[in-house]
């Protein structure tokens, strides 16, 4: 019989109101975390996941039920659990080894006994030789890397994990989940369990062996079910999309009952809501596609960004924005030109613009609502303040400001559209107006 960690029993989360009504975040819920396995939980913005992660690991008591740890009541003993969250939040002026030591020295362990644990587990985690490093010196892969070291050296019984990859590029992302995979693999993390809240439904079907989606208003479980894929898992085979698109028709259908999984409709998944706009220019992806075609059309990522004295957090952006666009394809580190991508290159300026203009319309979800919203108005003018608010729910206010930043380079490249900064407010060009009206 698989061991129990944790037990949740009718665990509510609510809020009282001077007119004696309450709103509710989280309805009765019961759930259950068991040794030797990686839960992903899955929902919609405002569905109360956060907020049933810290009623979980004791930072936030319920507001009715009880949380159980090994069957006695969470609030009567600490629980051996770590946090990983989006930010990376390490201390700036600490290395590498102290941030990993800092909750070891928190409780007390002896400084050689630090040292050791901090070591090792810096090792583990691939960053043997960064001891000394300070946060300002580190890539946003590392920084996390940094992180998930500072969880796991204390060796929590369950690590909980809030969007980890959430704030990282693409392929750091996807060599990050390998990674964690991979340790959890050959138990070389010192954990029983992990419990990780995502948006991606990728993500939680790559790695988990059990998947939890909630809904809102109030948050509730709507389905919980077991991934029996074997690892490694091909996110192209059909057992891998069906259970893609059975996770995402319970996310856009709320008022439906989920069907059993993972018998989820055929076809193939849904893209994600919002994308994460890798912050490059248009001119960027147009040199990286003539580079390519000057080198057979594929190359080693890093390979070349050492030949050109890159650093690799510069390139990966521009990586990631052609093959979001479909003009690149990446796989296992290298980059390889697609043929919208070699008609891309190989057109004047006035084509290429078309060329990106339609590109960005298939595939960036932001860049055509904008474009659609602006088409629909009779003034043909929407203020930023709109899609500021969406973009909101989906990342953090800097990150937010410069999804929008990069849109508005796109939009204007691709003559889709243009902004006012005082004005604060899109708008179609003149000359789209006038066709619009026509």
């Amino acid at each position: 019989m698989t061991e129990t960690i944790i037990q949740v029993r009718q665990v509510e989360k609510f809020y009282a109101q001077p007119n004696q009504a309450r709103i509710q975040v989280i309805a009765p819920t019961d759930l259950t975390i068991f040794a030797g396995e990686i839960l992903a939980l899955l929902g919609p913005s405002g569905s109360g996941k956060s907020t049933l992660l810290r009623m979980l690991t004791g930072l936030a008591a319920p507001s009715a039920g009880e949380v159980l740890w090994h069957d006695r009541p969470l609030a009567a003993q600490p629980p051996n659990v770590s946090i990983v969250f989006q930010s990376f939040a390490l201390f700036p002026w600490l290395t590498v080894l102290e941030n990993v030591e800092a909750p070891l020295k928190a409780r007390g362990l002896e400084a050689a006994a630090r040292r050791q644990r901090a070591v090792k587990i810096l090792d583990s985690v691939g960053l043997d030789g960064f001891e000394a490093a300070y946060p300002k010196e580190l890539s946003g892969g590392m920084k996390q890397r940094v992180g998930f070291a500072r969880a796991l050296v204390v060796e929590p019984e369950v690590l909980f994990m809030d969007e980890p990859f959430s704030a990282l590029d693409v392929l750091t992302a996807e060599n990050l989940r390998g990674e964690l995979l991979e340790l959890w693999q050959r138990r070389s993390m010192p954990t029983r369990a992990v419990f990780l809240v995502t948006h991606n439904i990728e993500e939680a079907v790559l790695l988990a062996d059990r998947i939890v989606v909630l809904g809102k208003n109030p948050g509730r479980i709507r389905t919980d079910f077991r991934v029996t894929l074997a690892h490694p898992r091909d996110k192209k085979s059909r057992p891998f999309l069906n259970l893609v698109d059975y996770v995402y028709t319970i996310l856009t259908r709320p008022d439906e009952e989920p069907g059993a999984a993972p018998a989820g409709p055929a076809g193939r998944p849904a893209a994600p809501r919002y994308q994460m706009l890798p912050h490059a220019r248009p001119g960027g992806v147009a040199g990286l596609l003539e580079m390519l075609e000057d080198r057979d059309g594929r190359c080693d990522i890093y390979g070349l960004a050492n030949s050109l004295a890159f650093e690799i957090d510069d390139l990966l952006p521009i990586v990631d924005a052609a093959a979001l666009l479909g003009f690149a394809a990446v796989s296992e580190g290298d980059v390889e030109i697609t043929p919208a991508g070699r008609e891309f290159a190989d057109a004047d300026i006035l084509t290429r613009k078309d060329l990106f203009r339609r590109a960005a319309i298939a595939h960036v979800t932001l860049i055509r609502q904008i474009e659609r919203s602006l088409a629909a108005k009779h003034d043909h003018q929407v203020s930023d303040e709109f899609f500021h608010d969406i973009l909101d729910e989906h990342f953090s206010e800097d990150e937010t400001l410069r999804q929008l930043e990069t849109a508005v380079t796109w939009g204007r490249y691709a003559e889709l559209f243009d902004h006012d900064a005082e004005e604060r407010r899109f708008f179609l060009p003149q000359d789209a107006a006038k066709t619009e009206q026509t």
